[in-house]
């Protein structure tokens, strides 16, 4: 069947109908798909985004509030971290890869949502018994969830449609993303602490909340389950790589994944990245209060709202830069400006610290989507793979803010803290310089990001003996 055939064919399925989850290892043409048919697929993969996004940025906004709530240190409310991104490795590189490489991307979705769902629902067992452990609990298999829908859903939005525009899928989706941390803590502010300040019974509204969510996410996971979405196979990024001619300059379909040393250190980089930005937006409440005077912890709240609002205006600005200037290049660009300007609220007070920080946001934004995306870029049949050790790399959020918490408490100042991700932010600077003046990781980038594929209809070599073909028969005929 020609390459027009199977679009046309694509285009008569209908959205929804019952079908296998199971899609084998088989080429399905959905790396080649055009702009136009991958709306639907990306559409509902976009609500993903926005799903952790408001779980992320509602979970820094509880870990302030359960400080004074529960009466616990700084450093035990970073249990939370630790259960929501400790999560993500078992996820990333566990169960959820392996339902993804065996059965598709479709059921890594499904068994996302379920998952978080389940977990959204222990919510309010933890909330009638009070219990800091059973938040925790809650929130790791919440946590399981998310790292299942994240292994999944990144590299699908980098693969499913042109390789020129996977930076830019990818940034819009988590523009969308941020959206979610922004409704998160305007949540927290104005609905669970509004009324009730720091007390018991706003763990009651939290209980609802979660139940709402859990309702939501598993009639989204029935949708899945209908949907008619386009799965991306490993033969088909292999075909992809062939398309793009970077196999010319790297030929790694040929090669073992242990060779792929350009994913492992994406992967540290973004251990390292994910890891500062959890700890600055973690403890950015605390800062607020202990820098600026007068700050109540719901006012802060307000301005951890604000912040992640001007963390979602630079991921829409970065996704737009990034339609003319090269992301390796934004890249570069916006993590420089992080570090400097973290390392700049370390010694600033009252707002000017408050606004570092909110423009440490501003340029953290495009980093984690593009570590991605540069990490996933020209690695073939490894992407899946290749991907859920990226995303492993998010267990950083576990890891780094026990670190933040721990200098704060022990010189009780938490801009003092601010030293650790500043460390943290520039071994992903070093990441970024690599891949804008490392050849190895630079050539193959720059190749598949230039290629036309399905930017415009292209005939391929079997489509163009077929019309050649056709061509014969009808001027013997005519003969």
């Amino acid at each position: 069947m020609s390459t027009n055939e199977k679009q046309q064919e694509r285009k008569k399925e209908p959205l929804f109908k019952a079908h296998s989850l199971k899609v084998g290892d088989r080429v399905t043409d959905a790396a080649k798909l055009t702009l136009r048919e991958t709306l639907w697929p990306l559409f509902l993969v976009t609500i993903l985004y926005f799903l952790w996004g408001f779980a992320y940025g509602l979970l820094d906004t509880l870990n302030r509030h359960f400080q004074t709530t529960l009466h616990i240190t700084r450093t035990r409310s970073s249990g939370l971290q630790g259960a929501y991104f400790g999560a993500y490795p078992l996820a990333s590189l566990g169960y959820g890869n392996w339902v993804l490489r065996k059965y598709g991307y479709r059921a890594t979705f499904i068994l996302g949502l379920v998952l978080y769902g389940v977990g959204a629902l222990l919510m309010w067992p933890a909330g009638l018994k009070r219990s800091f452990g059973g938040f925790c609990g809650a929130t790791f298999i919440i946590g399981s969830g998310l790292g299942c829908l994240e292994t999944a859903a990144n590299p699908y939005m980098a693969v499913t449609g042109p390789p020129k525009y996977a930076e830019l899928r990818i940034n819009l989706a988590q523009a969308v993303q941020a959206v979610g941390t922004v409704v998160g803590p305007v949540l927290g502010s104005y609905v669970f602490f509004k009324d009730t300040g720091d007390s018991v019974d706003s763990l009651k509204t939290v209980q609802w909340v979660y139940l709402a969510i859990a309702i939501f996410v598993f009639v989204l996971a029935v949708v899945f389950f209908f949907s008619v979405i386009p799965e991306v196979t490993d033969l088909d990024m292999a075909q992809q790589m062939e398309l793009t001619h970077a196999d010319a300059i790297e030929d790694v379909n040929s090669q073992s994944f242990w060779r792929q040393y350009k994913v492992f250190f994406a992967a540290f980089a973004q251990f390292c990245y994910v890891g500062a930005q959890v700890a600055i937006a973690s403890y950015f409440i605390n800062y607020a209060i202990e820098t600026r005077a007068n700050t109540s912890s719901a006012t802060g709240a307000k301005l951890l709202a604000g912040g992640q609002g001007s963390f979602a205006v630079g991921r829409f600005a970065g996704s737009f830069i990034m339609t003319y200037i090269r992301p390796r290049l934004v890249f570069l660009f916006y993590i420089t400006m992080v570090v400097i300007f973290t390392a700049a609220s370390i010694t600033q007070r009252g707002n000017t610290g408050i606004s570092m920080l909110f423009v440490a946001l501003f340029f953290e934004s495009v980093c984690f989507p593009t570590i991605v995306a540069l990490g996933i870029r020209g690695i073939g049949r490894h992407t899946k793979r290749g991907s859920g050790w990226i995303v492993a790399g998010v267990v950083g959020g576990a890891c780094i803010p026990p670190l933040t918490a721990k200098v704060a408490d022990i010189h009780n100042n938490t801009a003092l803290a601010m030293v650790v991700p500043t460390m943290f932010h520039v071994v992903a600077l070093v990441y970024a310089a690599c891949c804008n003046f490392v050849p190895r990781f630079r050539d193959v980038m720059d190749k598949v990001g230039d290629s036309e594929v399905g930017v415009a209809k292209a005939t391929s070599s079997t489509d163009e003996k077929e019309t050649a073909e056709e061509k014969e028969k009808a001027s013997v005929e005519k003969a």
